[in-house]
């Protein structure tokens, strides 16, 4: 998701009081194949959702499921956390609103067990127009701590590039002023973003529990009508039509992560801002851990939105690979969309965050939360009760 309509005005304010700073890291030092066996359908055989813990799971991919270290079937089910990809770069924080242990806790209490926590490259590479109070070291910290609450109260966390560097002037462009990171790319960049994924790789590789989510969502379709181009470019990268910028694609960032060491779970999602997963199975990166998952994001706005495009597109992929619909929402301030959703994925065993947990008017985008104590908006009551009944 992008960020809420309010956010646009800070990032161009933000913009123009970087303009002209030289982009070189602060100090070099701050620095999206899986089992191809299909198994059966999971609707066949319906897992259940696991619950907060003591320890969240390690995860791995076992034919089209999740699994734990006993080979017990998992799903994520839970909440994105937005703020860590904006607030740094508008040099107001590193996080929207409180990351502290009753926060945690509020978030526990819907009985949540994943929570995804988009980031911003820039700043975790503490680049020279970023405060440095809100970048490098300090944001790096910032990071392992809220993962480490997370995984205290047993909720397994999910990192994710959400806002990346360059200059992007063609279709469906958020930030054409500017080639730092104040908004959403079409793909991560060849300059900074294998950084990113190495640093972040380096930090977790030790903590399997730690999903890593490669890039928010990609559009390279809007950047060209060619569809085999955009799927080349999305696994490939390099020079790709109509983007700007050197492309890094999911098998050079899928590399940075393994050459680490670090065999996480790592999520890697389509085309169209990742509602789009017709040729995902096609153009795969190569994982030489085999731990990978397909990430799906859905809107009552895209154009896929029925079941049967659900069952079109969305069914072949989930008969192959572990699924994860990094976010779910609708713009209505209602629930009646993501409720038909839950029930699909409910039925093919899949996992869903919804965004987002903060505390956003929902007219400006879904919102699940009014407070930081977790009193849901009518949207969020629908993700809350939902969860809370599947016990």
């Amino acid at each position: 998701m992008r960020a809420p309509p309010r956010l646009y005005a800070l990032v161009a304010a933000a913009v123009l009081s970087v303009a002209g700073t030289a982009l070189v890291p602060a100090a070099a030092s701050a620095a999206g194949g899986p089992a191809t066996t299909a198994s059966a359908d999971a609707s066949a055989q319906p897992s259940k959702p696991f619950r907060a813990n003591a320890a969240p799971p390690e995860l791995r991919a076992s034919g089209n499921k999740l699994v734990d270290e006993s080979g017990a079937t998992r799903r994520l089910l839970g909440v994105n956390r937005s703020g860590g990809e904006f607030m740094c770069v508008q040099g107001r924080g590193i996080f929207d609103g409180p990351v502290d242990d009753s926060s945690i806790k509020a978030i526990a209490g819907w009985k949540v067990n994943a929570v995804r926590i988009p980031l911003n490259e820039e700043c975790r590479l503490g680049l020279s127009h970023i405060d440095a109070a809100y970048g490098g070291a300090n944001y790096i910290a910032a990071v392992k701590a809220l993962v480490a609450r997370l995984e205290a109260n047993g909720i397994t966390p999910i990192v994710e590039l959400h806002w990346s560097h360059g200059r992007y002037t063609g279709g469906d462009s958020h930030c054409p002023d500017t080639e730092y990171a104040t908004c959403q790319k079409p793909m991560p960049n060849a300059q900074y973003t294998p950084a990113f994924w190495t640093s972040v790789a380096q930090t977790f590789k030790g903590d399997q529990a730690v999903v890593f989510d490669l890039f928010n969502e990609p559009f390279p379709d809007r950047a060209t009508s060619d569809p085999t181009a955009a799927w080349t470019c999305w696994r490939d990268g390099g020079d790709c039509p109509g983007i700007d910028f050197r492309v890094a694609g999911t098998q050079t960032l899928l590399n940075a992560v393994r050459s680490t060491g670090a065999r996480n779970l790592v999520l890697i999602p389509g085309l169209a801002y990742a509602s789009d997963l017709r040729q995902w199975l096609t153009y795969r990166p190569d994982d030489p851990a085999g731990n990978l998952a397909a990430a799906w994001h859905t809107y009552n706005f895209n154009t896929c939105s029925s079941e049967s495009c659900f069952d079109e597109q969305l069914a072949p992929v989930i008969a192959q690979v572990p699924f994860v619909a990094g976010e779910i929402g609708e713009n209505t301030c209602s629930h009646g969309y993501i409720d038909r959703v839950m029930a699909w994925l409910d039925a093919k065993g899949a996992s869903y965050p919804g965004w987002t947990w903060n505390t956003w008017d929902c007219s400006s985008g879904p919102s699940l939360i009014s407070d930081y104590n977790g009193t849901p908006t009518n949207f969020g009551v629908g993700l809350r009760d939902h969860l809370k009944g599947m016990q």
